[in-house]
């Protein structure tokens, strides 16, 4: 088994980057077979349960009430809508439900809503995971009492680069969210969006961030920017995509046990890029139309290239493996 560390420099990984592709490819791969079948994926579902009028300023969100964009607002979905959304998510073959609300952070009020959601999702046998901007720590403990598994919250780009991208949330705020979920015992999901403009050093930053936070995110999301006109980052120069692959590695290798999520960008990848990805270490997807409001493959598309490739869908756990199942807390 591969050493878990947590003490990595940057220059460190800034030399994991720099390696020969072939190199970097077989010490990632290696790394991903100690730890995980190489040829079973986990498959998440992501819902926008609450779309638009975000009063941050991310630069590359279409969400922003600041952005001129042509995103429409929507209010929190019924709860009916968002279990429907769930069943037909579990009917093609995902064990994980995300959804994701544009706040900047809930109110309790919101919270009651969310936990029913999470109750429902839970009912049907998958896993629960909600991105809804900060927390407190009592709202990290109502989500960890709800039974809630994962929380989203990606720390974007480094701390360096952060400040090109966004200036209403501080990248303290995002450490603090993290560590509120964190001690509460919940699972955390984060990590950031390549192609922004960032340097590959802003790149190693960031992974360096995730990799020596006090215990690795179960769950790595890498995204590739989806740029979306009337938003600041709308016409950034598009990122090398060998490039993108050899962040995928460096992941697998800072982060052995944590599942790396090919995320947003991948309607835009060949089947070979994501194939080269896989390669890469990374072993978990968005599955369905829609990421919030990008688009991502549709099902059939996936399944294809899922198939081309040998690759097969990681199980729900067992704990709730039958629909009805209950979450242990």
């Amino acid at each position: 088994m591969p050493d878990i560390r947590y003490d990595w420099t940057l220059d460190e990984i800034e030399a994991l980057l720099d390696l020969p592709f072939n190199d970097l490819l077989f010490r990632a791969q290696s790394v991903h077979r100690a730890q995980f079948d190489p040829n079973r994926i986990q498959v998440s579902t992501l819902l926008s349960i609450k779309t638009g009028t975000c009063p941050e300023d991310c630069g590359y969100c279409a969400q922003s009430a600041r952005h001129d964009t042509q995103v429409e607002r929507e209010r929190l979905l019924p709860l009916d809508e968002v279990l429907n959304a769930a069943r037909a998510a579990r009917a093609e073959g995902a064990t994980r439900f995300c959804m994701g609300a544009a706040w900047r952070n809930p109110t309790n009020a919101n919270l009651d809503q969310v936990i029913a959601m999470i109750e429902g999702v839970h009912a049907l046998g998958m896993e629960s995971c909600v991105t809804l901007g900060m927390l407190t720590a009592a709202q990290a403990r109502r989500l960890k009492g709800a039974g809630l598994d994962y929380y989203n919250h990606n720390l974007d780009t480094s701390p360096e680069f952060y400040g090109q991208v966004i200036s209403t949330r501080t990248y303290q705020d995002r450490l603090d969210t993290l560590e509120h979920v964190r001690e509460v015992g919940l699972k955390t999901c984060s990590g950031g969006i390549l192609g922004m403009g960032e340097s590959r050093r802003d790149r190693a930053s960031m992974l360096r961030q995730l990799t020596n936070l006090p215990a690795h995110p179960e769950s790595v999301p890498i995204n590739l920017l989806v740029q979306i006109e009337g938003t600041p980052l709308f016409g950034t120069a598009a990122l090398d995509p060998i490039e993108f692959v050899r962040v995928i590695a460096a992941a697998r290798i800072l982060m052995p046990a944590s599942h790396v999520r090919l995320s947003a960008g991948r309607q835009d990848m060949s089947d070979e890029l994501q194939a080269l990805c896989f390669l890469a270490g990374a072993n978990s997807i968005f599955y369905g139309e829609r990421l919030l409001t990008a688009s991502n493959p549709e099902a059939e598309r996936d399944r294809a290239l899922l198939a081309r490739l040998g690759l097969r869908f990681e199980e729900v756990e067992a704990e709730r493996a039958e629909p009805g199942g209950c979450h242990r807390h």
